[in-house]
């Protein structure tokens, strides 16, 4: 039996396994550096706001390692979050480049509001750089949502705007726009100063349209609507985020895989899905590709690029589980492009493009009509919520997991869930696949199992799929319950292997999948009807 690998704290005594205490890896609860902060956050303490400053440039590029790099701080974050219309406010559009102005809509019952805008990275300090403060701005209360059609109970927000942030000269990277009353509410919206190309680079990708599915702003989502009615076909950009976006929300899934990459200090470029959808050529020459958490929404053009982009040779890592699970279609509005994202989900039936456009109705990807399962990509698929379960190590000499010190049946305790995939071997399944790890549970009765997979592409690229929600919160501890020091240093050591090899080129031929498929028990068939 494998060894149980986790941190376990006894009056204050951290006891960390010896075979994953690596020199130079630190994974804190407190504070905000390198990986920290601290869960939760108080509720009555909210930070003072620093002294205006003037439009600035963002950080210019430096070795992460080294003495230059430049300071950042946990400013960026919210201790004291806006509840009830004190402040809110979003963007008119996901990502820019830079030069195009962030332009923000602004609604609080307060008085005064100021604006700070922050580059996340790997900084001293912190993860907030913050490149750009407003002055005092007056607070207006704008109007509620409206259904913008009522037939898919679309939310828009009919906000005039409020702010225009320039960004001459902004690195490229994510970044949050923090809005705090004078009297301390807070929220942040996320946005992305995107790259040109990643061509040279491993791409960051933000899935943006999941955290937007589960947005309930106005009372509506992909998922639920108010007591007696139903819930959106249909949602819009043009709103506020209802608290944190996404299941497994950006500031703990996304953005701590953005400071371990930007930590390693291997290229990297910065997109949101909405891009790969707006501009297909965006990942051409890219040496590799990374989901970054929680990425169900996809349309088939998003699929399109990162499918073509690994048969040209560009590595693919998905840091999450269940994706590219629903297939929708991005619509324009009179705001913008691309700021409305259609998927009935389960009333795929009653999607009006189902007969006349059938490579774009909305339902999984799996299903008919314009069946293109996702494990064909993926390597493995969605298969069950929720999960808390053991990552029991099935492929200990894989070129990912150097450094951990794991041997076969070691368990990282805790780190599958709360959604996991499984391997499919049927015609669509790669040929060159790996099973990395395997974990047996029971998914609401059912016995089953999850995995983590690697294969490698005929073009030479390398694909690398996580199979759990929680490698991204691992990486801070703050997923929906403490896994503890061992799970985070485990998970970053993978990252940064991974991310190192994948800015090498294909690694096809350096690191060839070892296919271990048939050692496993798994079926062909879904017997979980959670997926």
């Amino acid at each position: 039996m494998g060894r149980v690998v986790e941190m376990k704290m006894t009056l204050g005594v951290a006891l960390v396994v010896p075979s994953l205490a690596v020199a130079g890896i630190v994974v804190t609860q407190g504070g905000d550096g390198p990986w920290g902060g601290s869960r939760g956050g108080s509720r009555s303490g909210a930070v003072v706001a620093t002294a205006d400053s003037a439009p600035g440039p963002a950080p210019q590029a430096a070795d992460p390692h080294g003495p230059a790099r430049p300071t950042g701080s946990g400013d960026w974050r919210v201790r004291h979050p806006s509840e009830d219309g004190q402040i809110e406010g979003y963007t008119t559009r996901t990502s820019g480049l830079p030069g195009e102005p962030i332009v923000l809509k602004v609604s609080s019952t307060e008085d005064a509001y100021r604006v700070s805008v922050f580059r996340i990275g790997a900084y001293r300090g912190g993860w907030g750089h913050r490149v750009w403060s407003s002055g005092r701005l007056a607070g207006r209360v704008q109007p509620r949502g409206v259904f913008a059609p009522a037939e898919t109970r679309t939310v828009v927000a009919r906000w005039q705007p409020d702010v225009s942030v320039e960004t001459d000269d902004w690195r490229p990277g994510y970044y949050v726009v923090k809005l705090r009353t004078t009297t301390g509410w807070e929220t942040v919206l996320p946005y992305v100063v995107r790259s040109e190309s990643a061509r040279g680079t491993v791409a960051l990708v933000a899935p943006v349209t999941t955290w937007q599915a589960y947005n309930t702003w106005g009372g509506y989502s992909l998922y639920e609507g108010p007591a007696g009615d139903r819930r959106s076909w249909a949602v819009s950009f043009d709103r506020p985020y209802d608290g944190p976006p996404g299941a497994n929300d950006f500031r703990r899934a996304a953005l701590p895989i953005v400071v371990r990459a930007e930590w390693t200090g291997v290229p990297l470029s910065y997109f949101t899905n909405v891009d790969l959808h707006l501009h297909p050529r965006v990942l051409d020459g890219a040496r590799g590709y990374a989901s970054l958490g929680h990425d169900e929404y996809w349309t088939p053009t998003m699929r399109d690029v990162v499918e073509g982009a690994r048969d040209s040779g560009t590595n693919l890592a998905f840091f999450g589980a269940n994706t590219m699970y629903w297939r929708v279609r991005l619509e324009d509005r009179a705001t913008g492009p691309a700021r409305v994202v259609v998927g009935y989900r389960s009333d795929a039936h009653l999607d009006p493009v189902r007969e006349t456009r059938p490579a774009e109705a909305t339902g999984r990807f799996r299903d008919a009509p314009s069946a293109r399962p996702e494990h064909a990509v993926v390597g493995m698929q969605y298969e069950c919520y929720p999960v808390d379960a053991d990552y029991v190590v099935a492929a200990p000499g894989w070129w990912g997991f150097r450094g951990t010190g794991l041997r076969a049946g070691d368990r990282i305790s805790g780190l599958v869930g709360p959604e996991a995939d499984r391997v499919y071997p049927d015609e669509a399944s790669p040929a060159r696949l790996q099973v990395l790890s395997n974990t047996s549970y029971d998914c609401r009765g059912v016995s089953t199992t999850s995995q983590s997979v690697y294969y490698t592409a005929p073009s030479g690229a390398g694909v690398f799929t996580a199979g759990t929600l929680r490698w991204g919160c691992a990486l801070i501890d703050l997923c929906e319950h403490p896994l503890g020091r061992a799970a985070g240093e485990f998970v970053s050591i993978v990252t940064a292997n991974v991310l190192r090899a994948y800015a090498d080129g294909p690694v096809g031929d350096r690191h060839p999948a070892r296919p271990n498929v048939d050692l496993f028990d798994l079926p062909v068939a879904n017997y979980v009807d959670a997926s």
